[in-house]
């Protein structure tokens, strides 16, 4: 699998692309961000955000307006159809995955099971 092969089954928002340019814009290591699944949380799954300096063989990587996420294929999976998203709120800013195969969500929107 190509790694620079874009895929539109999971989806950066403006919001998104922007909160990652100016992260980015900020760091001096870790070119890419990097979104994948893991085991854990307190409903059976979580989301993990991490950062890379050069995608995998196996990455999916999501490219819109000069932001860059990558996503391992374990994981590409599991947020297949989901957005990812930055919502700034009252109560604080954070990134937001809407998984449409979650059937249950954490309160603080990190965990999930499918």
């Amino acid at each position: 699998m190509d790694s620079l092969m874009t895929d539109t089954t999971i989806t950066l928002s403006e919001s998104a692309a922007r909160q990652i340019n100016a992260i980015m814009a900020k760091r001096t290591d870790g070119l890419f961000l990097r979104v994948s699944v893991e085991g854990g949380g307190c409903s059976g799954f979580q989301y993990k955000f991490d950062f890379a300096d050069a995608p995998e063989a196996d990455d999916l990587v999501l490219e819109k307006d000069g932001a860059k996420v990558l996503i391992d294929e374990i994981s590409q999976g599991f947020l297949e159809g989901s957005e990812i998203d930055y919502a700034r709120e009252l109560i604080g800013s954070a990134f937001k995955i809407h998984n449409p195969q979650a059937v249950a969500a954490c309160g603080c929107g990190t965990s999930f099971s499918i």
